[in-house]
């Protein structure tokens, strides 16, 4: 260092070396705070604000359309400034003490610890912290910033680019195109906490499920359904009809599996008003059978529900034999829960007692009775309960039977005609291990 250049540092006040060495770690941190908070700030939330017509949420996205050249900037502008401050602090040590190699050493270390607290460490807890806040107030000293520093930019990301052809690296064009499994749009959902009321939240991840779930897994089964036989005599198809308590129902010719159309209630009654029904008037009111195959899944099924028209349909399985139906309100029912009356055939499916034990039907599903009675039993197999008792057991049970399954513990009322008619379910065992 010339002796002239030392007579020009000696008339410099040492308190504006250190507002100026100050003021340098400050813009280094605000470098640090930019960076941080533009790679955590949350796309979608950007991306609603742009929409809105936020002028530094558009800003703010530009920016992050170009990522190479807003890192380019925001890492000059910090590295400018940090190495602007090691070199005023060398000047700094030199006005005090001189060449003296020990108070370098400590006024480097001292200025690593300041820029770590104060430049980096910081600056970036607090935008992790406050992203969207700190994001859309950057994007205005950025943006021009961005504008002014390009040819420079542009020339260190000319050896970036370069750079990363040898390694063999294509970036995306754009980081907010980002794409979202539903698994992970179903964690973003359970994440919603108080945003998302338990009611919508419970609904939203049931549509998620649709399309796992197969129309199979909601099916009411055969024997649950009430269907009218055309060779039955009139006076029985009548009464039958004046008592069912549903809108829609089967109709078949001598045998169950011989199913031959749907007959709406409001046709039926609408017609009773002129006369008995006989079952010629039957055939002629009643339209064609809508049949579906038991892997639907229900999302799909909800589809063509909607396309075809139909409000029910008849489920069968890979051979064509009839296992049941399902209807539409059956599918809302998977996402917004139960709304519909149930027939009073069907009311006391699950009867509580007294020792807190719940009496319930071989035949009800399982999904059913996970979601009402919040159990845990396995679905990837047999679709009801008395399908589950007797692939565990592998046997046709005896009444009085106990097992527990998937912590569980069951009792075995009935069994009649090989099928597990009635079971008494105890409240589940504490740290009952999962069968």
């Amino acid at each position: 260092m010339s002796i002239g250049e030392n007579t020009v540092l000696e008339n410099i006040p040492l308190y504006i070396l250190l507002i100026v060495l100050f003021l340098l770690l400050i813009l280094s941190g605000f470098f640090s705070l930019s960076e941080t908070s533009m790679m955590a700030i949350n796309r979608y939330r950007l991306k609603h604000l742009a929409k809105q017509g936020n002028r530094a949420a558009l800003l703010t996205s530009r920016l992050l359309d170009k990522t190479d050249r807003l890192l380019g900037v925001i890492l000059l502008g910090n590295n400018l400034l940090n190495t602007a401050s090691a070199t005023l602090v060398a000047v700094i040590i030199a006005l005090l003490f001189g060449q003296d190699e020990l108070a370098l050493l400590m006024g480097t270390l001292i200025l690593t610890f300041a820029i770590l607290i104060f430049s980096e460490i910081t600056p970036k807890v607090i935008a992790a912290a406050y992203p969207e806040r700190i994001a859309l107030f950057a994007s205005y000293i950025l943006t021009p910033l961005l504008k002014i520093l390009y040819p420079v930019v542009w020339f260190i990301n000319l050896f970036v680019s370069g750079l990363l052809i040898l390694l063999r690296i294509k970036p995306k064009e754009s980081t907010t195109e980002q794409t979202i499994s539903i698994e992970e749009l179903r964690t973003l959902v359970l994440e919603g906490g108080h945003f998302i009321q338990k009611k919508h939240q419970s609904m939203l991840l049931n549509l998620f499920d649709l399309e796992t779930v197969t129309v199979e897994d909601v099916i009411v089964p055969r024997s649950q359904i009430e269907a009218i036989d055309l060779t039955a005599d009139d006076e029985t198809i009548q009464s039958q009809l004046l008592t069912c308590h549903h809108t829609r129902l089967p109709v078949y010719r001598e045998r169950m599996d011989n199913i031959v159309g749907i007959v709406h209630m409001r046709k039926a009654l609408n017609h009773m008003k002129s006369g008995p029904i006989t079952s010629a008037v039957l055939e002629q009111i009643m339209h064609q059978p809508y049949f579906i195959p038991s892997s639907t899944p229900l999302f799909s099924q909800l589809q063509l529900f909607q396309e075809n028209r139909k409000r029910i349909g008849l489920v069968v399985d890979e051979y064509g034999e009839w296992l049941g139906l399902v209807t539409l309100e059956d599918i809302f029912e998977e996402i917004i829960g139960e709304f519909t009356t149930l027939a009073p055939t069907r009311a006391n499916s699950y009867l509580e007692q007294a020792d807190g034990s719940i009496i319930v039907e071989g035949s009800e599903l399982l999904r059913d009775l996970n979601r009402k009675l919040d159990m845990q039993l396995p679905l990837d197999g047999p679709k009801t309960l008395n399908g589950l008792i007797l692939e565990y057991l592998q046997d046709i049970p005896e009444n009085g039977t106990g097992l527990n399954i998937a912590g569980h513990p069951m009792e075995i009322i009935q069994v009649k005609n090989q099928v597990v008619k009635t079971v008494r379910i105890h409240q589940q065992l504490p740290n009952s291990p999962i069968n």
